[in-house]
């Protein structure tokens, strides 16, 4: 086929007139049966180097992509385009998966989105065997590489299916983002003849601008004064979940349009935030990294970063969500030099240390043990067990096996030592990353060539479209006036404690305050830490205030309060005044009838529910029948124990449990 010949058809299907060189030149070896990695900036038009042979074959293409966002939003646009296209992934019911799998064994899919944790799935391998494939496609490539900033281990599956492909079969790797380490790494491991094309990634649209400053409150309150001044609507990027909630509702105070998105959100609202992003319902979509990413909105006019990313490879990723339309678009990024404390904990999760894999190692040596199990012995997070298992079967020292319906991991007899070369170097790797990062907001040089370099794409020669290469650089100027502000949002706002669950009748709570948000937790850390005696009163009118914001004049039967574990009678005290000033009845009968350990100990929630499984114990059992009550106590992080009170309380008769809390801790998840 020729050029000519294709941009014929691409003019009738597409409704495009014609293809970039490149775009051609991939398609090109695609249609010739050959494996290609296309690398080329956010906005260049990838999709299209595979959905345009996808229709010219005869069989079904496979795409893996990580991204759900960008699967349900090219499946819109190709159904709109009479292209039969499909996406499986765990937003959908199992009902409604199947019967894509169903379509697409039967020749009626086209092009079908998967996510490539499916790999792991025995309905999705028994099916590949029934497709007529005709593509591979491996959408964000990056993935695929230890070395690339957003590694899985599920695409490590993918190369494995790869591998055994007829030769012949078209294979089309895409990321906008790959060193020439990651590239490497990429092309070794799809196996030989694959052609690496290699696109310009400058993006001479962007307005970039790094602002210093010393303490979050200098980031929001420029922001506050400032975010409506910026043309358009756009992304701020925070560091963890909370601070997502934290801006949306400072903006909010601010009557400044925005909202807050992240993975935690249910399939519904993160549909209608992305949207409304569409539809520019909002100044600014206030999200983590789980948003952007397969976003096809062209007129993003400004991307901000509250939190520095891990590496130049993150921060180019996220900024390369604005100004796909060619016009200015204004890139800025806060740094506070605290604020290197998150991806450092970041890469600490992301490569767990040695000596967690050798807990996961002797756990697995004793008995096969499924992946909850693990974390039970092991007391690490669930990103941690996945991380350590992929390279644990990759080293072969253990393997998965199905018991029945469920999986387990069985140590290999006489398996090999485990390799920490691999793994030291990651991490070292990861920290240079973190490095090259400050050394982007310490450049005194164009910041665009910075990213290009760093990224493999060597630019020569000066640029102008930077705080260091002809734009002014910004200064926040903090005022009495935007002082007084903040700490009346501080004052006002009151975030919900979410516990209610099915079986029990607990209602949603308050807290007074986040811990590391105000000097609520300094002022905690004393009175529980430093012998600074009961809880001052401040605290005290703070959550009064934040009872009545949530609660109104609603009365309560009965005030209880959560049995201390170290710290003594502080919160028995605390309640006792709470008692007094809002009048309702305090009950000294809610305790532990055995020993718990603080929380904190515990990485992960199956612990955390563990340590305060059947903990509790009332004296007078009547007393609850039929009762509301006001549970109270000084710091809520997982919600595992007043989970747990309200369900034993239910179970006596309480006919509603609501928490009010002093703080609600800030840590938490980034995604």
């Amino acid at each position: 086929m020729t050029r000519q010949e294709a941009e014929a058809i691409l003019q009738k299907i597409f409704k495009l007139t014609r293809f970039y060189d490149e775009q051609w030149t991939t398609i090109e070896k695609i249609l010739k049966g050959e494996r290609v990695l296309l690398i080329e900036k956010t906005g260049f038009g990838k999709s299209l180097c595979f959905q345009f042979p996808a229709v010219i074959h005869n069989g079904i293409t496979v795409i893996f992509s990580p991204l759900i966002a960008l699967m349900r939003d090219q499946v819109k646009k190709l159904n709109s385009l009479d292209i039969s296209a499909k996406c499986v992934n765990s937003e959908q019911t199992q009902e409604e998966n199947t019967q894509i799998i169903t379509d697409a064994k039967a020749g009626k899919i086209k092009i079908l989105y998967i996510a490539p944790e499916r790999q792991e799935n025995s309905e999705w391998i028994e099916a590949t065997r029934y497709m007529n494939l005709s593509m591979v496609v491996v959408d964000e490539a990056h993935c695929i590489s230890v070395w690339g900033h957003d590694f899985r281990p599920a695409f490590k599956r993918i190369i494995n299916l790869v591998n055994l492909l007829p030769k012949g079969l078209p294979v089309l790797a895409t990321t906008a983002t790959a060193t020439k380490k990651v590239e490497a790494d990429i092309a070794k491991q799809m196996g030989g003849n694959l052609t690496v094309i290699r696109g310009n990634l400058m993006r001479d649209n962007f307005k970039l601008f790094v602002i210093k400053v010393s303490a979050e409150d200098e980031k929001m309150i420029w922001l506050g004064k400032n975010l409506d001044k910026l043309p358009g609507s756009g992304v701020l990027y925070t560091g963890t979940r909370v601070n997502t909630e934290i801006y949306s509702k400072w903006f909010e105070q601010l009557k400044i349009p925005s909202v807050g998105y992240n993975a935690g959100l249910d399939t519904e609202s993160r549909i209608a935030i992305e949207n409304g992003l569409m539809n520019n319902q909002w100044k600014c979509v206030i999200s983590t990294n789980a948003l952007g990413m397969g976003i096809d909105k062209p007129d993003i006019r400004f991307i901000i970063h509250t939190q520095i990313p891990q590496s130049p490879i993150h921060y180019y990723q996220e900024i390369g969500r604005a100004g796909r339309d060619g016009q200015p678009s204004y890139i800025i990024l806060f740094y506070n030099p605290e604020d290197r404390k998150l991806p450092e904990a970041f890469i600490e999760g992301g490569r767990p240390a040695i000596t967690k894999y050798e807990k996961v190692i002797n756990a697995i040596k004793n008995e096969m043990l499924g992946e909850r199990d693990l974390m039970r012995r092991t007391n690490l997070k669930q990103t941690q067990i996945r991380v350590i298992k992929a390279d644990l079967i990759e080293q072969k020292i253990i393997r998965e096996v199905t018991i029945g319906k469920s999986r387990k991991f069985e140590y290999i007899t006489h398996a090999p030592q485990l390799t920490t070369r691999t793994f030291e170097e990651l991490r070292a790797a990861k920290t240079d990353d973190l490095e090259s990062m400050i050394g982007y907001i310490e450049t005194t040089h164009s910041r665009m060539n910075y990213l290009c370099n760093y990224l493999g794409d060597q630019v020569y020669g000066s640029n102008n479209n930077c705080d260091n290469t002809g734009l002014k650089k910004i200064k926040v100027i903090v005022t009495p006036e935007w002082t007084q502000k903040l700490q009346d949002f501080r004052d006002e706002y009151f975030p919900e404690l979410e516990v209610e669950t099915i079986g029990t009748n607990l209602v949603n709570g308050v807290a007074a305050s986040f811990y590391g948000f105000s000097n609520v937790g300094a002022a905690l850390h004393r009175s529980k830490y430093e012998n600074g005696g009961d809880f001052p009163d401040f605290l005290l009118k703070l959550i009064l205030k934040a009872y009545r914001n949530k609660f109104g004049q609603e009365k309560f039967d009965l005030i209880l309060y959560v049995p201390p574990t170290k710290s003594g009678d502080l919160v028995r005290n605390f309640a006792v005044k709470v008692s007094q000033v809002l009048k309702f009845p305090i009950s000294h009968n809610l305790s532990k009838h055995r020993i718990t350990s603080e929380q904190k100990v515990f990485e992960n929630a199956y612990l955390k529910a563990d340590n305060v499984r059947d903990a509790f114990i009332y004296k007078i059992p009547a007393e609850i029948q039929g009762k509301s009550i006001l549970l109270i106590d000084d710091i809520f992080d997982s919600s595992a124990t007043i989970k747990e009170i309200g369900k034993y309380l239910t179970n006596l008769g309480a006919l509603k449990i609501a928490p009010l809390v002093i703080a609600k801790t800030v840590g938490g998840d980034l995604a």
